[in-house]
């Protein structure tokens, strides 16, 4: 059985909750792009979408996982952060650490079936940051406040007595794909890999292929996300690609090209300068790409040539 194959019992309820996460913050921004100035805080960042997310948080134990717990971590600016630490299987042990950040919508406790296949399947410890405004952490949501989030999870890690000696990989979807981008930009010296799925070039460079009429107020964002700018400055830490080639929201390029890459997807790719990996799943779209067949399979790779330090062997 592939990795892929070892989400499926888990998928369904967390997969249909999470689904229409990123399209129903679309949907807001089709309502109040003639807004987008004053709201776009709640556009960007629809941590209450699905209902209930700020109340009820899904523990690790509802999917069967029994070593992990609860991690509060304290911002130097006062925001409590409730995350969660799933520890890999010892006879299973990999010495690797992997910092999840999630997408824009939801909380942690919807992305569970997501770190337990690390945990249970690959045998690696996984962190689920929970950011400010998230979940049941305090605060609201902000790029400079994420930032901050991102920082203490991955400090925490390093210090922590469990975690400190593994390697660390970064992992990020969507908006945490960007997340993950600055926080390794600032950290090569303590990160030993970043995977990036359908991430896109900076919301700016988004909202105009969102939708197009409001391509006019994209300067007026200044939620600005940059990984355009940001990821060729990581030259240390190799990087792997997932691209979901039916991504709804990070949109194709025309059909001028066999591999129809996302074009967001593709041009960070193209300008990464790190050692880098690209793998597509051509049925994946925007929420459902971690669901395709082969997806973990790759992280899998990737994950094992930096854990034994071949990463020469990256292509």
């Amino acid at each position: 059985m592939s990795l892929s194959d070892a989400i499926s019992p888990y998928s369904s309820s967390a997969y249909s909750l999470a689904k229409g996460t990123i399209v129903a913050s679309t949907g807001l921004a089709l309502l109040l792009s003639g807004l987008l100035y004053f709201k776009q805080m709640e556009i960007i960042y629809p941590r209450s979408v699905p209902e209930g997310s700020r109340t009820r948080v899904p523990t690790p134990d509802e999917y069967g996982v029994e070593n992990w717990e609860h991690v509060e971590l304290r911002t130097p600016d006062g925001e409590s952060l409730k995350c969660y630490l799933l520890r890999g299987r010892k006879r299973m042990d990999m010495g690797v650490t992997v910092l999840f950040m999630h997408g824009n919508a939801g909380n942690i406790g919807h992305r569970l079936p997501i770190a337990r296949v690390f945990s249970e399947d690959m045998g690696a410890n996984i962190f689920i940051l929970s950011y400010r405004g998230y979940g049941l952490s305090s605060g609201r949501p902000c790029e400079k406040g994420l930032n901050v989030d991102a920082q203490v999870a991955l400090e925490y890690l390093l210090k922590r007595n469990d975690t400190k000696n593994n390697k660390i990989v970064v992992y990020g979807q969507s908006l945490g794909g960007a997340l993950s981008i600055q926080l390794v930009s600032r950290n090569q010296d303590k990160v030993h890999g970043l995977i990036l799925e359908n991430t896109f070039r900076s919301i700016r460079t988004l909202i105009p292929t969102v939708f197009p009429p409001a391509r006019f107020l994209a300067k007026l964002c200044h939620q600005v996300w940059p990984s355009e700018a940001t990821l060729p400055q990581i030259v240390d830490v190799p990087v792997l690609f997932l691209s979901g080639l039916k991504d709804e929201l990070v949109p194709l390029v025309p059909h001028r090209s066999p591999s129809h890459r996302p074009s967001h997807m593709k041009t960070l790719f193209d300008i990464c300068r790190a050692k880098k990996v690209w793998r597509e799943l051509p049925e994946g779209n925007h929420n459902e790409t971690v669901a395709q067949d082969g997806y973990f399979d790759f992280i899998y790779d990737f994950i094992q040539k930096i854990r034994y330090g071949h990463t020469s062997d990256l292509s």
